[in-house]
Order: C-alpha cells, then sequence, then structure tokens
C-alpha cells in the first residue's frame, strides 16, 4: 500500500513537472480574457448593432462603394446601393461572395476580390462597434465553385469519393482554404456532407463524396481540418441531411422520409463526426424530416431539429447557419416571419434574406415586442463574435495583397489534375472496347454542356481519328438523326452524357446511336446513374465533372495513358454495387503480376530504363508475399512507390507507366493492410 501511494505521489508530480499548473491557468485565463472582452463588446453594443450581426447578405459590385451596381442593389433589395451602404445602415455580420454579383469574376481577378474584401472590413472596422465581416463564399469544388481559374479547379466531392483517399481529402481543403484566405475569405460554405442515396437527386448528386456515410465522414473530416489549419471556418451542410430526395429545396420542398435508425447511421453520422472534428459552422437544410419534427416544417425552421437535436442532443456548441433563405424551400410561411422563425428555431446566423430591410426589421420588431427574447439574441451574438475572435478576425482583419501570389500555383494544380485522373471511373467495357487506338474513327457527340468538342480535340492531341458533333441538352429529333449520320462514317462512337438518367431525349440519343450497329461508349459527365437508363452499351465510364480538369483525364483513360482507377462511391440500382470498378490491366494482383507488367511497358517502350531496379524490387516483395508478411510487403511497395515517382521525374518511365505501376501498387497495398 505504501509504495503504491509512494508511485501516485511521483505519477502526480511528474505530471505538473510535464504539464505545469501555470500552462492550464494561461489556457483558463485566456478563455475567460476572451469571454470577458466579448461580453464587454455586446454590452457597448445598441439592439441594432446586435440584430444586425445575424445578418450575413449578398450585395452587387466588385468595389465597396461600385457606382455600377447601385440601381441594381436599389431595385434587388439590398439595403443600400452599395457595400459600405449596407454595412453603414444594417451593421450586418458578414457577405457572402457570389460570380453573378459581380464580386468575384470569371476568370478570376485576384487583386480585385483581395481589395473588395479588405476594402469592407476598413468600412466595418470604421463602424462604432468596430466588428469584423465574416466574408464567405461556397467553394465546394466541382459544380459549385465560386472562385474559378485561374485559381485552382477541383473536379468536386463525388470525384474525390471515387478516389477513395482522405490523403486527397487533406490536400484539396489545404489548397481551397489557402487560396480562399488570400482573397480575404474567411468563412466557407462547405463541405457538403450530405449522403446521396436517391439517383434522382436534383440538388446535391455529385455535389455528394457518396452514399457511403463513413467515406463521407471521412473526406468531410478530412477537409474540416485542412480549413481550420489554413483559418478558413468550414460549414457543414445541408443538415440534418439532402441525400435522399428528387425535389430541390431552391425550388420547392423536399421530404426526407428516413426512419430514425436511418437518420442516425446514415443522414447524421458525417455531422457527428464533423462535430467531433471541431466544425465551426453547421448550415440548415431546407427540408421536412417527419421522424424528426412532424409539423411539416422544413429543418430551418424546427426547433426539434435545430435546438433539440442538434444543439442539446448531438451537443453542437459552434454557429447555425441557415441556407439561403430567398430559397423556395423556406418560404413556407410569410416573408417577414421567415427570418424570425428560423432564430427561434435555433439558427444564429440568417444567410441571404431576400430582402434585407424586411428581414432586419422583422428582427428588431421580434426583440423589441419581447418575441425574441435578448438574452436569446445575445445567446447568438456571443457565438457569432467568438467564432470572429477565435478565428483572429478582431486581432487583423485584413488579407496582405501579395498573398495571391499563392492561387493557382503549379503544385496547386498539379494535385487537383491528379485527383481527376485517379477518380475516372471504368464500369463498363464489354469485348475490350476501350482504350481507343489509333486506327480507329471515333465520333464525339452528346450536349455541349458535357464537352463532346472538347473531348473530341484532346483526343486529336492523342494521336486518334476524331470528329465532334454538340447537341443541345435535350436533342431534338433533328440532331438525333444528324449524329446517327455522323455515325455511319466511323467506327466507335462516344456520347458525353448529362444526367441522361432523367432525360428522355438524351436516352433518345443512345437509343438511335446503338441501333446504327457502331460501338457506343458512353462517357457520364456528370451524375454516374446514367447507365441506369442504357445498360447495354459497350462501354461506359463515369468522371462525376464536365470540368476541364476533369476531360483532361477522361481523354487520358480513354487512350489509354491513365489507367482508370476510381471506384463507384454510389450504387447503380440493380446493375453495379458501390465500390465497383475496371481497369486495363490483365495480370494478377500480385507483385509477381507487377513483374508481369513491367515487362509488357517495356515493350511498348514506356519503360526507358530502370527495369532492373522495378523488378529487382519486386522480386523482393514476391518473397514476402510468399511468406505472409503483410508489414514487409506494404514498407516495400511504399518505397517502390517513391521509386516510380523519382524514375518519373528523371524520365526513366512514361507517364502512362507510372500510372498503371502506382495504381497497382495502392491495389496491392490495400489487399495486404485488409489481411
Amino acid at each position: 500500500m505504501k509504495h503504491y501511494r509512494l508511485i501516485s505521489i511521483i505519477s502526480v508530480v511528474l505530471f505538473f513537472i510535464m504539464f505545469p499548473l501555470s500552462s492550464f491557468a494561461n489556457q483558463e485565463n485566456k478563455k475567460d480574457a476572451s469571454n470577458d472582452e466579448i461580453r464587454e463588446i455586446i454590452e457597448g453594443m445598441t439592439l441594432e448593432e446586435k440584430i444586425g450581426q445575424l445578418f450575413v447578405v449578398h450585395v452587387y459590385g466588385q468595389t465597396p462603394t461600385d457606382p455600377d451596381y447601385e440601381d441594381i442593389n436599389l431595385r434587388n433589395h439590398r439595403g443600400g446601393k452599395n457595400f459600405q451602404e449596407v454595412i453603414e445602415n444594417y451593421h450586418v455580420g458578414g457577405i457572402i461572395y457570389f460570380n453573378w454579383t459581380g464580386n468575384i469574376g470569371m476568370p478570376l481577378d485576384a487583386a480585385q476580390v483581395n481589395g473588395l474584401s479588405n476594402g469592407l472590413q476598413e468600412i466595418a472596422m470604421d463602424q462604432d462597434s468596430s466588428i469584423p465581416l465574416f466574408i464567405s463564399t461556397d467553394q465546394e469544388g466541382g459544380i459549385v465553385q465560386r472562385v474559378t481559374s485561374p485559381g485552382t479547379i477541383f473536379p468536386g466531392n463525388m470525384a474525390l469519393g471515387a478516389t477513395r483517399s482522405e490523403d486527397y481529402g487533406t490536400r484539396s481543403g489545404s489548397i481551397i482554404g489557402e487560396e480562399l484566405n488570400s482573397l480575404g475569405i474567411n468563412m466557407n460554405f462547405a463541405p457538403t456532407v450530405d449522403v446521396n442515396m436517391n439517383p434522382e437527386n436534383p440538388v446535391i448528386g455529385i455535389r455528394s463524396f457518396g452514399e457511403d456515410p463513413n467515406l463521407v465522414s471521412n473526406l468531410g473530416v478530412a477537409q474540416v481540418k485542412a480549413y481550420k489549419k489554413e483559418n478558413v471556418i468550414s460549414t457543414a451542410k445541408h443538415f440534418p441531411g439532402h441525400g435522399d430526395t428528387a425535389v430541390d429545396s431552391h425550388y420547392g420542398l423536399p421530404i426526407i422520409d428516413h426512419d430514425l435508425e436511418t437518420l442516425h447511421e446514415v443522414d447524421l453520422k458525417p455531422f457527428k463526426e464533423a462535430i467531433d472534428a471541431g466544425i465551426e459552422s453547421i448550415m440548415t437544410g431546407h427540408i421536412v424530416v417527419p421522424a424528426l419534427d412532424d409539423s411539416g416544417l422544413p429543418a430551418t425552421l424546427s426547433e426539434p431539429i435545430l435546438t433539440d437535436l442538434l444543439r442539446e442532443e448531438m451537443g453542437f456548441d459552434g454557429l447555425i447557419i441557415t441556407d439561403s433563405l430567398g430559397m423556395s424551400g423556406a418560404n413556407v410561411v410569410p416573408p417577414e416571419r421567415v427570418p424570425v422563425e428560423a432564430f427561434k428555431a435555433g439558427a444564429d446566423i440568417l444567410l441571404n434574406p431576400p430582402n434585407v430591410e424586411l428581414a432586419f426589421n422583422s428582427m428588431l420588431e421580434a426583440v423589441q415586442s419581447g418575441e425574441v427574447s435578448e438574452e436569446r439574441l445575445e445567446a447568438s451574438l456571443y457565438r457569432i463574435l467568438h467564432a470572429k475572435m477565435d478565428n483572429g478576425l478582431f486581432e487583423d482583419p485584413y488579407t496582405d495583397s501579395e498573398a495571391i501570389q499563392n492561387i493557382g500555383v503549379a503544385e496547386h494544380l498539379q494535385t487537383a489534375q491528379e485527383i481527376a485522373d485517379r477518380s475516372v471511373t471504368l464500369v463498363k467495357n464489354d469485348n475490350n472496347v476501350l482504350p481507343l487506338e489509333e486506327t480507329e474513327k471515333v465520333l464525339v457527340t452528346g450536349p455541349s454542356v458535357a464537352k463532346p468538342v472538347m473531348i473530341s480535340n484532346l483526343l486529336q492531341e492523342k494521336g486518334i481519328n476524331t470528329s465532334s458533333y454538340p447537341t443541345s441538352t435535350s436533342p431534338t429529333d433533328q440532331q438525333i438523326e444528324e449524329a446517327v449520320a455522323h455515325a455511319n462514317t466511323v467506327d466507335k462512337v462516344i456520347v458525353t452524357s448529362y444526367t441522361a438518367n432523367t432525360n428522355e431525349s438524351q436516352q433518345e440519343l443512345v437509343s438511335a446511336l446503338q441501333a446504327s450497329g457502331k460501338q457506343i461508349i458512353v462517357s457520364a459527365h456528370r451524375n454516374p446513374y446514367d447507365i441506369m437508363v442504357f445498360p447495354e452499351v459497350d462501354g461506359y465510364l463515369s468522371t462525376y465533372s464536365y470540368l476541364e480538369v476533369s476531360m483532361n483525364a477522361v481523354a487520358d483513360v480513354l487512350t489509354g495513358k491513365q489507367n482508370p482507377f476510381g471506384r463507384l462511391p454510389v450504387t447503380i440500382p440493380e446493375l453495379y454495387d458501390i465500390g465497383h470498378s475496371l481497369d486495363y490491366i490483365e495480370t494478377e494482383l500480385s507483385a509477381d503480376g507487377m513483374k508481369e507488367l513491367v515487362a509488357e511497358l517495356v515493350n511498348q517502350g514506356e519503360i526507358i530504363n530502370g527495369e532492373r531496379k522495378l523488378t529487382m524490387h519486386l522480386t523482393a516483395v514476391s518473397r514476402y508475399e510468399q511468406t505472409g508478411l503483410s508489414d514487409k510487403v506494404i514498407k516495400h511497395m511504399d518505397s517502390f512507390q517513391r521509386l516510380l515517382e523519382h524514375q518519373l521525374e528523371n524520365d526513366a518511365i512514361s507517364e502512362k507507366a507510372f500510372s498503371y505501376l502506382d495504381t497497382q501498387a495502392i491495389l496491392l497495398i490495400e489487399h495486404w493492410q485488409s489481411q
């Protein structure tokens, strides 16, 4: 017993040597100081200033006082003729940037956005309350990204899901965060952690990482942590989960009919994981979830969902942000009641009201009448100020004008291309219709939005004899006839589809081309579900994107320069399971199989020198495989990948050889990790 007491005393002494009381005291003192500072700020604010902090609004203009947008701001009820008036009139807590408001141009003018952000912060800091702004945008990647070229354009969440790589999740989040920070944007309404389970979902689809809640959680958390390191506030959306709906909440009111068990195991899981990872804010969805609230109100206006579930049951103490209050899904009560009901339900930030003056006055009247207590108002205000203080905005809200040199640098662009390359998923390849051969004549047709002309041009650059015929998104009968006429002159036809599973005209185009007797390959450039409506095509691949970075990747896969590596992040109902994939490699998945692959690549002229080093390395791995030493296999395959990178840098192997050997190495490592 005496020995036990002595050990305990020594442990306590060692603990306080390693972790002195002063360090804990310093942390607590720092926390108390910030709490006191926030309370002091709140006490010095007028009621109007407190209410203004609840709002994040959009304003038209490229500069804080842009004269070219005054009329449109006034016509669209922005609360003033320019940013300066809106901030002065309504003391708003934040601004959201869009392309269509002129805030962020296409192409990006980084100096202009950086200057706008700094100018807005200067106006905010010149007000009596001197509270910095949230400057926000939607930079998810894929089809929702406001910062475009020459910034880094990523292929999107579902493409990321097809790679199955948390490392890519981290790297993409870091790059997006760094580039936003360079522009003075300190809040990003991303990541989207909805679990897409419905092939007809019109609003989420490829904005989701996939249908597996674990995959969605892991990639979401990877991005959340990366944003945090880049000092950008991230936002998980759309709570409690917008993945299983066939209605777009921009234009209607979706209903999610999941039971409680499904909600907790699927829809809510990524939000819970994000909360555990320290997510600063969560955005509500304008969706009705009867299992959580049988009132018929969307989550944005639901106290049982926002307060009882998110705040109390799930323990989230960060910012609850509404989705845009101008969307149809939120407008189930009179316009003046929407912000008040959302706030009463538990929201802290009221995002993008369609009429700033009306929304502000509605909240002001609600507080003045006692419908909303000042205590409740100040609880949200505290969270808002705490987030701004915790993010360092009170200390320094400005961004160095030279920081924009970090935008679209070669390393960032290479990472985006790498993700796109690894995401392309070969789903079907009957009779080895792919890769294409230089001796073949190929027609590329399909909706122009799915970039058939770009694909044709890229294939021509790679030595394929191609022609193109773009159609409208819903091809007309005449366009279908013309496409068939073109098809009669070629050996193979590539159809670039765009959500064809819900577009009858695109389905008719593919059917007519199949009837021509030509080999038909469909390359799906948005949702991966298109093959549901033409399962008999000869070849099918999914790119999850129609952006240039993905078109480069698909052209490389079509020609065999890249080995297709992506795996379906969703189920194709009644056809293909989640995780399904094909590739161009016929050797077995083993070190000996990879030695055969090396020999094939040497014969093709893809390995110039260095064959001996590769073969020796794989021979050693083969011995470890035979003895079942998984740790040794994994360790040596890791070094094999580094050898490949070194040989690629030194032109000892081609990009094709690197792609084929590296993708096999990854699969072999995964195989032995599972043993």
